[in-house]
């Protein structure tokens, strides 16, 4: 058995887990990951999330958290009232962040105009609710950054999710005492060497470890796995990539991300049982 991980970004309400999305969690306890969260894309996606945690609570007590957010993608849809359903998710104890919210210009699947507001109206919510916010940003990085510059040290922490950006970006984040996610992405020397090339910047207390699944399978896993749908248990992948290119002990990079995830999220009961 390899060292305890915590996946803080999977997408487990993705109708390609239907089938057998116990047997996905199943997997990812038997790879030695000891959480995972859950995230929300939308109001509904949040509620899906949420009910899947006090669904699964029974089997796999203290396991599954989520977020209760609203991605850029899904800007244009909110409802009048998203915000107080938001507020209202953020109530259960199984809700951990503000997200996935943020700004995304490369397909801008919603208005820019409108992306800016749902995310100022999140970002504003999390300080309000002094939630830790789970980051996207995708081709926007300057109005990301500065919509969340106002509020460095107001909200508990600030996590840039899927981190794809530049040196300077990565820079700029890790000034504003943000964590870094990173995936699969790091396992792709085709798209990801840029992020390859930086990695080693990123210090350990910052680092945090997501899978993003059913997205994002890395690159590296032997034998290929037969279908494309990356899941939670090749987290440990992601962890060997980092080692690999930094040369760190896979043991202390995974000891230090779950420590990280557990003050981010609060996730007491994880922190405990182990």
């Amino acid at each position: 058995m390899g060292s305890r991980l915590i996946d803080i970004g999977v997408n487990l309400t993705n109708k390609r887990f239907d089938k057998d999305r116990i047997e996905v969690i199943q997997r990812a306890k038997k790879a030695n990951l000891t959480g995972l969260l859950i995230t929300g894309t939308s109001v509904e996606e949040s509620q899906n999330a949420l009910a899947l945690c006090q669904q699964y609570q029974q089997n796999f007590p203290d396991y599954l958290y989520c977020t209760a957010g609203v991605h850029p993608h899904d800007a244009d849809n909110v409802s009048d009232d998203y915000i107080e359903k938001l507020q209202a998710l953020a109530k259960n104890d199984k809700v951990k962040a503000i997200g996935e919210c943020g700004l995304d210009f490369n397909r801008n699947y919603s208005a820019p105009e409108q992306q800016q507001k749902v995310f100022s109206e999140q970002v504003a919510l999390a300080e309000k609710l002094a939630m830790p916010l789970f980051l996207h940003q995708r081709d926007a990085f300057a109005p990301w950054f500065r919509t969340l510059s106002p509020y460095v040290g107001k909200i508990p922490a600030m996590v840039s999710h899927c981190f794809t950006g530049n040196e300077s970006e990565l820079k700029q984040c890790l000034a504003a005492d943000m964590y870094i996610g990173i995936t699969g992405w790091l396992c792709d020397e085709r798209r990801g060497q840029d992020l390859r090339d930086i990695i080693n910047l990123i210090p350990l207390n910052r680092l945090l470890i997501e899978t993003d699944a059913p997205y994002l399978t890395p690159r590296t896993i032997r034998p290929k796995p037969k279908s494309s749908r990356n899941e939670s248990s090749y987290l440990p992948y992601i962890v060997a990539e980092i080692a690999s290119l930094t040369g760190i002990d896979q043991a202390e990079i995974a000891w230090q991300t779950r420590v990280n995830a557990q003050k981010i999220f609060n996730l007491t009961a994880i922190k405990e049982s182990l």
